[in-house]
């Protein structure tokens, strides 16, 4: 049975924008979950386990946890047009390293400094408790000169990439440019005020910056592809009367010995460390998957990445 394919997110969300402008890329027909931007998330833990960060895939009872894994699942399904043109899978995949950690955290300093006392107080609370370490507005408020001349620097590689004339930054369209465009998205989408991009030095920043703004607004016009909303309680009905797909696969190269069957814990190594338990189901240098039975949904097996993933014991 072909299940659709279910983005849980809200719109506002720059790791969602990431997949969203994939699916627009590939074309693909897909359904739109929207969840709360804070916890609690009733209706999302019954698919990950208690994973809480946004976006998460899922298909039929198969649950994809993390920008990462979402993408290589989209890509072995979706294969045309591929994000990896011409063999450049590996450096396209470092730089989102660089995207998703070091260009993303400059980013959020500058909108959250910039936005100031217009964050919600229960915002504030849920991202520190998130991040394990108090969310500092005030602290970042303080630092947004040194936030702009990183966000300059940064751009300023794009720039730099785009200098020889070329439309994408590896030369076809691929991973690369739709990982760097979240943090450029995300700030701008998120200081729409005149006033706040102002604060943020923004107009200052992009106007000695012709390349990235003409590339910005090429990847705006790729689009989300074909989105069609759905709720949570018609998710979890897919997800509770389908098997997962998950053919079981060891690695027989696991420097750790891990093998199927296993029970073992999934936690990130950044922020938002919430453990998740269950049984290998699959495993490879790039991916684990785990069983885990919930009440709502029965049988699921949720899907992580190996690169920024901890796997422990039980």
């Amino acid at each position: 049975m072909a299940y659709p394919t279910i983005l849980h997110h809200f719109d506002a969300s720059p790791f969602s924008e990431k997949i969203r402008v994939i699916f627009g890329f590939k074309g693909i027909s897909w359904r739109s979950v929207r969840i709360p931007r804070i916890m609690p998330k009733p209706d999302l833990m019954p698919l990950t386990g208690g994973y809480r960060r946004t976006p998460v895939m899922q298909i039929g009872a198969d649950v994809f946890c993390d920008t990462q894994i979402i993408i290589r699942e989209i890509e072995r399904r979706f294969p045309s047009p591929t994000l990896f043109p011409s063999g450049g899978a590996g450096v396209a995949w470092a730089l989102a390293l660089w995207t998703d950690r070091t260009l993303f955290q400059n980013a959020v300093s500058l909108v959250f400094g910039t936005l100031g006392a217009k964050v919600p107080p229960e915002f504030v609370e849920d991202r520190s408790r998130l991040r394990g370490a108090s969310f500092d507005v005030e602290r970042m408020r303080a630092a947004i000169p040194q936030m702009r001349d990183q966000l300059r620097a940064h751009l300023g590689w794009i720039e730099a990439q785009l200098s020889d004339g070329r439309t994408w930054l590896l030369g076809d369209f691929s991973l690369a440019d739709v990982s760097a465009y979240m943090n450029v998205w995300y700030v701008r989408s998120s200081l729409v005020s005149t006033q706040d991009q102002a604060v943020a030095g923004l107009d200052r920043i992009f106007a000695h910056l012709p390349r990235v703004a003409e590339w910005e607004s090429r990847m705006r016009a790729v689009g989300h592809g074909r989105r069609e909303e759905m709720s949570a309680e018609e998710a979890l009905a897919v997800a509770a009367k389908a098997s997962p797909e998950t053919v079981a696969e060891s690695d027989p190269d696991d420097p750790n010995g891990r093998k199927v069957g296993d029970r073992v814990l999934v936690v990130p190594d950044d922020y938002g460390k919430v453990e998740v338990l269950g049984e290998i189901v699959s495993l490879s240098a790039q991916h684990i998957g785990i069983r885990r039975i919930d009440e709502r949904v029965g049988e699921i097996v949720v899907h992580f990445p190996r690169a920024g993933f901890l796997v422990l014991p039980d």
